[in-house]
């Protein structure tokens, strides 16, 4: 069995190993990480060697930890990591390189559709009869789009939307809400096989499925890091934040995963606040008095433009796993186009949490 895993801000871990008897056997660990003294990398495979099958990712990083020299220097790999690429090993994890990804960047489309085609090209991989894919939205008009388990008149200030022709919408994923406008935000949607995240924890998942976007910021002269839960962040300030559902497969199989993501570009700051009603307590969880400070947008950060931003992500997605050009089939946007009336625009759907 053979397992890999990107250390968030690290290196790559890489285990092979068997499961005989339900317990690890001639396990080897490998990457491109820094581990001083060299018989501390022996130590690990010895501790980890004869455990059973069954250990959570603690234990085996416990394990890890306990099995080192004194004095054991580890830079790019942490014992969690390796525990994390056991895991991946035994659930028989897939790869970002293992399949043939499709890129769909259409013209602008209303909030709705947006929150439709989400849902149907993950179910659609979830299926089997889709790739992989990474979406780049195009906004048709701006929009508030709240977490599936917000409260609507909590989160949104319905005529302060009103008044600036605000869409409020809600997402079928958790996580809070999103101020947007077209030309001011990147927003992106990664449809994925659940397989690519086996072995991950939910909250790995997060960090593991935008890795490429940091490496891409940092091209761009951004130090960006992956903030727990869901959030990009630099030292000025939030530039993004991550939702994730998950989706099950036919006939209850292993099904998708869909993760998106919203960059800020640019905002208008004043309007966002008339917008959104952000609570005392949430700014101050975020360690800041002022909402204006939370998110400092990429135009001021890159100094490019958002095309020129999207263009310089889209390559680094590329040059890393590959990428094809694609388009949402008929049948997939005539089905998007009946659930974006029947449940995204309905009062039903955006008020189920009143």
């Amino acid at each position: 069995m053979h397992g890999e895993y990107k250390v968030s801000g690290g290196k790559l871990v890489v285990v092979d190993l068997d499961e005989r008897d339900g317990v690890l056997r001639d396990v080897r660990v490998a990457g491109d990480f820094f581990l001083e003294p060299d018989e501390a990398i022996l130590a690990i495979d010895g501790a980890l060697e004869g455990l059973p099958a069954t250990t959570d990712a603690a234990e085996l990083a416990a394990r890890v930890q306990g099995g080192l020299p004194e004095g054991t220097v580890m830079y790019g790999v942490t014992p969690e990591g390796v525990a994390v690429a056991v895991r991946r090993a035994l659930a028989q994890a897939t790869d970002w390189t293992d399949y043939d990804w499709q890129f769909i960047h259409d013209e602008p489309q209303s909030p709705a559709l947006h929150m439709a085609l989400d849902e149907v090209l993950t179910a659609e991989v979830a299926a089997g009869r889709r790739p992989p894919t990474l979406r780049v939205w195009e906004w048709g008009g701006p929009a508030v789009i709240i977490g599936s388990f917000q409260s609507l008149r909590n989160e949104v200030d319905a005529e302060g939307a009103r008044r600036h022709g605000t869409t409020v919408v809600r997402r079928i994923s958790g996580g809070g809400a999103m101020f947007v406008e077209p030309g001011n935000t990147i927003t992106y949607s990664l449809s994925v096989p659940a397989s690519l995240v086996s072995g991950l924890s939910f909250a790995d998942s997060y960090a593991y499925l935008d890795d490429w976007v940091l490496e891409a910021l940092g091209d761009m002269g951004i130090k960006a890091w992956y903030q727990p839960l869901n959030d990009i962040a630099t030292d000025v300030g939030k530039i993004a934040g991550a939702a994730q559902k998950r989706v099950v497969g036919p006939d209850g199989g292993p099904g998708a995963i869909l993760h998106h993501v919203t960059m800020s570009y640019d905002i208008d700051a004043d309007k966002m606040l008339d917008v959104l009603r952000i609570g005392r307590e949430k700014l101050s969880d975020k360690g800041t008095g002022s909402a204006k400070k939370r998110v400092d947008p990429l135009r001021r950060q890159t100094g490019l433009s958002r095309e020129a931003v999207i263009d310089r992500m889209v390559a680094s997605f590329r040059a890393r796993y590959g990428l094809s050009a694609g388009g949402v089939t008929e049948e997939e946007r005539r089905r998007a186009e009946e659930l974006a009336v029947s449940k995204f625009s309905s009062a039903q759907w955006t008020a189920r949490v009143p």
